[in-house]
């Protein structure tokens, strides 16, 4: 009979309750994220109305793409995805580039020992408080300060002040693009107060992010560089911009998915006063896909369309995010992992043949 000492005690592995806490979030991401893509991918090869569930091939990827003149109801489909793209790119170039300029100023600032400025955690609450707030309280609010209504706040103070006429309010929504017309009607202010309302709903998150990339450098190498006389300019150059390069990666690729991806501030703020539904004068993908998925009636339904705006877009995320992905890449540490990768290759091929009784 083995006695305790020599008794084989066996390990406890508890990987499997691991797997049982985590299982929950993965039955709910596949059935919330995963089908819904491969059912997208799907509906971008059936048809639209009354062809809806039949199989129509790449017939909707041609139409948004190449739809020209000749034929003027793809035609039009193929205008409006266009817009929709072209507006997407605007907007999120338009909002990504003050917002990261901005937050890395702010980052800088907020985590400078040198500078000592007062009542640091209250502004950082505030920057960050417009991130918390819902898209439908924005566009609320940003309605009633600017709006095309003269009973908007800009309007109602420019009446007051006698420099427009009540019955020729500042358009304010609905101008696609820029002009140099400020009063009179007509100012296309749109896309730039959509780039303001992103810049100023995500500056703050991506300002927290900054902050902690900057807090995550060894404080040494500061020290370092004031003991050599570096100024804070250099400083910021020299160390903690390429040292913050895998943060701003971060930033850059989450907020590129974000952009274009963008529906609630575009389609809630410039949808007309006292409609619920209906294409927004300022349109993006994402309403171009909603406006084709919600409709009055299933005769005019185009889940083929949306279908295939969503994955066009979905292919210009990858594209986008492996093109930033291989600029940002560390070409020695990329040559430093092949050579490894190359290395252990080699072993193992030594290794077979010592196995099979090769010569070395």
């Amino acid at each position: 009979m083995a006695t305790t000492a020599t008794t084989r005690i066996k390990s406890v592995s508890y990987a499997k309750y691991g797997y049982i806490f985590i299982l929950p979030f993965f039955l709910v991401y596949c059935f919330f994220q995963i089908w819904p893509l491969i059912n997208t991918f799907i509906l971008s090869f059936q048809g639209n109305g009354a062809q809806t569930g039949e199989w129509v091939g790449f017939d909707n990827y041609n139409t948004i793409l190449f739809a020209t003149q000749d034929d003027f109801s793809a035609y039009a489909v193929a205008k409006s995805f266009r817009e929709g793209l072209y507006n997407t790119v605007i907007l999120w170039v338009g909002n990504f580039i003050p917002q990261i300029l901005l937050s890395l100023l702010l980052a800088v600032w907020f985590t400078d020992s040198k500078l000592h400025i007062p009542g640091k955690g209250f502004f950082k609450v505030v920057m960050y408080l417009p991130n918390i707030i819902t898209a439908v309280s924005v566009a609320s609010l940003y309605l009633q300060l600017i709006s095309n209504q003269t009973t908007s706040a800009v309007n109602a103070f420019l009446i007051d002040a006698g420099y427009i006429d009540v019955k020729n309010p500042v358009q304010f929504e609905g101008a696609k693009a820029f002009t140099f017309q400020v009063f009179g009607g007509g100012a296309g202010w749109s896309r730039g107060i959509v780039m303001f309302i992103q810049t100023w709903m995500w500056f703050g998150n991506t300002m927290i992010m900054m902050m902690s990339g900057i807090l995550g450098i060894n404080p040494s190498l500061f020290e370092a560089a004031a003991i050599d006389g570096a100024t804070s300019g250099q400083t910021l150059r020299r160390v903690t911009l390429p040292l913050l390069r895998p943060m701003v990666v971060y930033t850059l690729i989450t907020s590129m998915i974000g952009g274009l991806q963008m529906f609630d501030i575009p389609y809630l703020y410039h949808s007309a006063p006292g409609q619920t539904t209906g294409l927004p004068n300022l349109s993006t993908v994402a309403v171009f896909v909603y406006s084709n998925f919600h409709v009055a009636n299933m005769e005019n339904v185009r889940y083929g369309y949306a279908g295939a705006a969503s994955i066009i877009l979905f292919i210009i995320t990858v594209i986008l995010g492996s093109i930033v992905f291989r600029i940002n890449r560390d070409d020695d540490e990329h040559r430093k992992k092949k050579e490894r990768k190359a290395l252990i290759k080699e072993n193992k091929r030594l290794m077979r043949l010592e196995k099979q009784g090769g010569v070395l």
